[in-house]
């Protein structure tokens, strides 16, 4: 058996750093950490005790070709504490949103996507709406 006490971190490929960077510094506004000196590209970010680890790689195989948002697709999901807040400042940023308030998952969800077509859940439990 397997005992976990967290998710550490979470990792997703991008082609380009900067414009990465910015779309989760300027727009989701994580924090950046300090990163190893690797010898490739990349930015880590910290999300509330877990960590979110950019990985520059343009042939990744991860990365969608297609960059329709959707909700079936694999994304990572962050807990945030206004759903109405995130949303307004998410279109105050010109985020593509797809909003999902009233879902069978219990959960208010905002899907978006990173520069790269990375999508992202944002979400509240139904119940703090």
């Amino acid at each position: 058996m397997i005992h976990y006490n967290e998710l550490h971190h979470v990792s997703l490929t991008v082609t380009n750093l900067e414009r990465a960077k910015h779309f989760y510094s300027s727009i989701l506004c994580l924090k950046e950490l300090q990163r190893p000196n690797f010898d490739f590209p990349g930015a880590w970010y910290e999300v509330n005790g877990q960590q979110l680890h950019l990985i520059v790689l343009p042939t990744s195989q991860t990365i969608r070709q297609d960059k329709r948002l959707s909700s079936r697709e694999g994304h990572f999901a962050l807990r945030v504490q206004d759903y109405s807040e995130t949303l307004n400042w998410l279109k105050s940023k010109d985020v593509e949103l797809l909003e999902r308030p009233n879902g069978m998952s219990g959960f208010a969800q905002i899907f978006c996507a990173d520069p790269d077509g990375n999508l992202i859940e944002l979400n509240v439990d139904q119940k703090d709406l």
